[in-house]
């Protein structure tokens, strides 16, 4: 499996956007569905947001829905999220991992980032 690459971390202040992206390659092609995750210091690894591989199809975690949108460009081999109105407690590592299944468990992930911390400030 070609591993993720994110990108596009940072600090921002509460209520500030940012965007993240995942290159991976070959994703469409295989049919994969991506996973974002998160993992804040001291904290499980917990579920963001899954687009399906033709781009159709999204699912998010209650905590993030109606301020991030996950989207794909599958001609740049590229997964996005986009977030907005951040909160001090979206502050972690976030993490994209390919699948070719449907679901949010992190055993069925196929392919892992290796993640972007991103740090929103109160």
């Amino acid at each position: 499996q070609v591993q993720p690459v994110e990108s596009g971390g940072g600090l921002v202040q509460a209520g500030g956007s940012l965007r993240l992206s995942c290159l991976a390659y070959g994703s469409s092609a295989n049919g994969y569905n991506v996973n974002w995750f998160r993992q804040a210091p001291g904290k499980e690894r917990e579920f963001v947001a899954r687009i399906d591989w033709r781009g159709l199809n999204t699912v998010y975690a209650a905590s993030v829905q109606g301020r991030f949108t996950i989207s794909r460009d599958n001609a740049k081999n590229t997964v996005y999220l986009q977030m907005n109105n951040l909160k001090p407690e979206d502050t972690a590592v976030y993490y994209c991992a390919q699948t070719d299944g449907w679901s949010a468990s992190t055993d069925r992930m196929l392919s892992w980032g290796k993640g972007a911390l991103v740090t929103v400030s109160s």
